[in-house]
């Protein structure tokens, strides 16, 4: 009730709420000074200034001064209604009406208001704690004594007649405040601990969303990829279509014509067999032996047996296999097309450089994946692999199977890519032999290289990236442009007799192996 008179007389009349920075007026009646200014403003239009409490008038405004007790006053019981009204606990002998607890006593198990905890017994049993709903818990089940100490053994709550005659005689024990302290900072190692299995996580969230990201646009680029390759494939059969209708069509038309021909003139040959059967009848009927006998169109041996019927079957035309042979070649051409194109959406290979072959202006870097010019030059022994300047080969030889790598060509304007004999000159450049086969660029121009001859391409490529694709067994070195749709710039047939290496050569910048 104290509490509840003491709120009352700290509130402002002006606002009824416990004062703010209450300051007083010269009458000695005390306001909010917000409160306070706001009445005096609206008071200034009539010249007159009056206390709201008392109505005390004054000629001028009034000066203002701090209640610096008050304010102090108030702002403790704001403070202390606060953390008692959270609690949600109140005094256990305040039955009139709830006053907040603001101590709980274990042994009295009972919760105390301000006025109570004045009176309250304050001998040493009367352990008092935070306002709590269960004191009770606070005790030793078995001796209904408070409980102090810690079981380090059980690890349970003990009082002292527990560590004396009961069970726990003889156990380690620490005080409450000890074991909880330890206890503390133990959570405090465990909450760094998984503040940093949070983190670990994070990272590995992180890192396996940029994988999803990775695999997603990887998916993307194939799917791509497959549905450039089913457009190729649907062109070429449809011209395959075009071109076999248009060579049956004219195969049929050659055959009819033939046939046509030897049909007219069958039909001639019958139409004289009719007439001369129709002579013969006539003379037949007639009685006369010399009109019989002199009559020289019956005497004709071809009539019963001609050359003509002999050669008949050589004359009629065959239909033959309307050039079935012709296109099954097309369409054995047209597989090759798909198992290239299938090989080449094919994920590539993944090669490392090889230093040993590099010169003192080569450097390396992304664990020898990328070959780039460098102004510092390495101090790197002679040996009778390096080659001719700008040149690199992969560490790893190909001598049977089918395999295919890409390249960016981005950061170069002067390259040239492929593959070559391990016997290749090491003073010779790839592509100016017999031993090595690839494609390049030289003053904005792309071409493919062989035995020093260069032949552009049919068209300007319009990206940077290409694919080498190599079918040993097959003896073929194909390469394409990854543009959209993948473009088929060339394809070298040999038969290998040696190990291949990829090879590289730049004049300047960088040539990475795509991954």
């Amino acid at each position: 009730m104290a509490s509840a008179d003491l709120r009352d007389d700290l509130r402002c009349s002006i606002c009824l709420d416990i004062y703010t920075d209450p300051v007083n007026l010269r009458c000695g009646h005390s306001f909010c000074r917000e409160c306070i200014d706001h009445v005096l403003d609206t008071q200034e239009t009539s010249g007159l200034y009056t206390c709201p409490e008392c109505r005390e008038e004054f000629k001028e405004r009034p000066v203002l001064s701090s209640a610096r007790a008050l304010r102090n006053i108030a702002e403790m019981l704001l403070i202390s209604q606060s953390n008692q009204e959270e609690t949600g606990i109140y005094c256990t002998y305040c039955v009139d009406s709830p006053v907040p607890a603001i101590k709980s006593c274990l042994w009295c198990e009972s919760s105390l208001c301000g006025r109570h905890l004045r009176v309250h017994p304050k001998s040493p049993e009367h352990v008092l704690s935070d306002p709590t709903n269960s004191p009770e818990n606070r005790k030793c089940s078995i001796h209904k004594k408070i409980v102090e100490y810690y079981c380090t053994k059980e690890k349970v709550c003990i009082c002292a007649h527990c560590i004396v005659i009961g069970d726990h005689k003889g156990h380690p024990v620490e005080s409450l405040d000890e074991a909880s302290e330890k206890k503390k900072e133990k959570m405090r190692k465990d909450l760094e601990m998984m503040t940093s299995n949070i983190a670990w996580a994070e990272k590995q969230v992180r890192s396996l969303e940029e994988r999803k990201t990775d695999v997603q646009e990887k998916a993307a680029g194939v799917m791509e990829r497959v549905a450039a390759l089913f457009r190729d494939i649907r062109r070429e059969l449809e011209e395959l279509e075009k071109r076999v209708l248009s060579e049956i069509s004219m195969e049929e038309k050659k055959m009819s014509q033939s046939l046509s021909n030897l049909i007219q003139q069958l039909e001639i040959q019958k139409d004289e067999l009719s007439r001369m059967m129709s002579h013969i009848e006539e003379l037949c009927n007639i009685s006369d032996p010399m009109t019989i006998l002199k009559d020289r169109n019956s005497d004709r041996e071809e009539i019963c047996h001609t050359e003509q019927e002999d050669n008949m079957e050589t004359m009629i035309p065959r239909e033959g296999d309307f050039y079935e042979n012709s296109i099954t070649e097309k369409l054995h051409k047209l597989s090759d097309f798909i198992k290239d194109f299938t090989f080449c959406i094919q994920k590539p290979e993944g090669v490392l450089l090889d230093e040993e072959t590099a010169i003192f202006n080569i450097q390396f870097s992304g664990y020898f994946k990328t070959a780039f010019r460098s102004a510092v030059q390495i101090n790197r022994p002679e040996g009778p692999q390096r080659l001719r300047d700008g040149q690199v080969l992969s560490r790893k030889s190909f001598s049977s199977g089918r395999h295919s790598w890409e390249v960016d060509t981005s950061n170069s304007t002067t390259w040239r890519v492929g593959l070559c004999y391990p016997s290749m000159d090491r003073n010779s450049f790839i592509g100016e032999n017999k031993y090595s086969w690839c494609i390049g660029r030289h003053n904005n121009e792309y071409h493919y290289v062989y035995e020093s001859k260069r032949i552009p391409f049919p068209h300007k490529p319009t990206s940077h990236k290409f694919r080498i694709c190599l079918d040993y067994e097959a003896g073929k070195i194909s390469f394409y442009e990854l543009s959209d749709p993948i473009r088929h710039l060339h394809t070298f047939t040999i038969t290998f007799t040696e190990p291949l290496h990829l090879g590289i050569y730049f004049w300047n910048g960088s040539v990475p192996i795509a991954k």
